[in-house]
């Protein structure tokens, strides 16, 4: 193994980390971890690394903004291990969920431009037609629309992003239509990875006013993010590919 790793040059732990602004216990970490690949040791027992320990290096850092500290070590490791395809799959993995993502955030955006302020409601004639309306839902009907738990939307509910009202009769609880938008809107916006506390201001806004100008910022700060990811997966993938070039 000694013999494929060196590349000329022999490099100190101390001289990884600093080249990369990590401890040498991070370093070793990695080691340990797969993420590099095993380092030679001198005479007396020291680890000595080579330049390909630095494209290792290199190319998982670059992977963690885009993929995750996990998923970028699952991919560091398969391709430690001689298992390419398998961290082909966990890159395209990734990549799929960021399209998803791209979807999602275009649901948010459809769902908040149908979204227009309730006029005030006057008598009806008595002659008049019924309007339709949409059935209300009990918690788990609900739950299993959304793909959660039951248990997530009493959480949702108790910080307020949620207002069902309750049976009389049998104390459940109901979601009318606007419960049942604002459950739907939460669950995107969690998706996108706000926080409960982040997402109770802006669907008590949406409330007020309707329509899609009050969570126009927070959709730029996603658009945003969900760019910034897209551009860390092509860093890493250069950065990786430069990894398996020095492999051979």
């Amino acid at each position: 193994m000694g013999r494929n790793l060196q590349n000329g040059e022999r490099l100190r732990p101390v001289d990884l980390a600093r080249g990369h602004g990590l401890s040498t216990q991070a370093v070793r970490n990695y080691e340990e971890a797969g993420i590099l690949p095993p380092a030679d040791r001198t005479a007396h027992g020291y680890r000595t690394y080579t330049p390909l320990h630095a494209a290792a290096l290199r190319a998982f850092l670059a992977l963690v903004p885009g993929h995750g500290h996990r998923t970028a070590a699952a991919i560091m490791r398969a391709v430690n291990e001689g298992a390419d395809e398998e961290a082909f799959r966990l890159v395209d993995e990734s990549h799929a969920q960021l399209l998803e993502d791209r979807r999602t955030l275009r649901a948010v955006e459809s769902a908040l431009r149908d979204l227009t302020p309730e006029a005030p409601k006057v008598p009806e004639p008595a002659d008049a037609a019924p309007e339709a309306v949409t059935e209300p839902l009990f918690i788990g009907p609900l739950a299993a629309k959304l793909g959660i738990r039951p248990a997530t939307l009493r959480k949702w509910e108790h910080a307020g992003l949620v207002r069902p009202r309750r049976d009389r009769r049998t104390g459940y609880r109901v979601y009318d239509e606007a419960a049942v938008r604002d459950a739907r809107l939460a669950h995107q916006l969690r998706r996108g990875g706000y926080l409960l506390e982040q997402i109770a201001p802006l669907i008590e806004r949406v409330r007020t006013a309707g329509g899609l100008e009050p969570l126009e910022g927070a959709l730029r700060d996603w658009h945003g993010r969900l760019s910034a990811r897209g551009r860390a997966m092509l860093a890493g993938a250069a950065e990786l590919d430069a990894y398996l070039r020095r492999r051979g």
